[in-house]
């Protein structure tokens, strides 16, 4: 990305993207557990069904964009694609998510 933007990477950013990134994880470590554990695979409707496969699916996704990154040993492409994939089933199950709330909360629009 720094190499696209007229200045030069600062020499803290590696390290802030790497911690941000294991902070993340263990932010997502109670969510995964509660949605597996307590809540399990749903098919009440098709919204469960696609929250429960997007969820499923985003844990995959990281857990292969990190075994691609640490690899070192793919064309640009595939991190690309990685974290496109990432970032599109984290945004799916989130919609999800909150397509439920707006149900919930009884709005006209939906």
């Amino acid at each position: 990305m720094f190499r696209k933007l007229p200045w030069p990477r600062p020499p803290w950013v590696a390290d802030v993207h790497r911690w941000t990134g294991r902070l993340a994880i263990l932010l997502v470590l109670p969510v995964l557990y509660w949605c597996i554990f307590q809540l399990g695979f749903q098919t009440v409707d098709s919204r469960y069904v696609a929250h429960s496969v997007l969820g499923t699916l985003f844990v995959g996704a990281v857990a292969g964009k990190i075994t691609i990154v640490r690899l070192r040993r793919f064309p640009a492409w595939v991190y690309l694609l990685a974290g496109l994939l990432v970032f599109a089933t984290l945004i799916g199950a989130w919609a999800t998510s909150a397509l439920w709330l707006v149900r919930q909360a009884g709005s006209p629009i939906f």
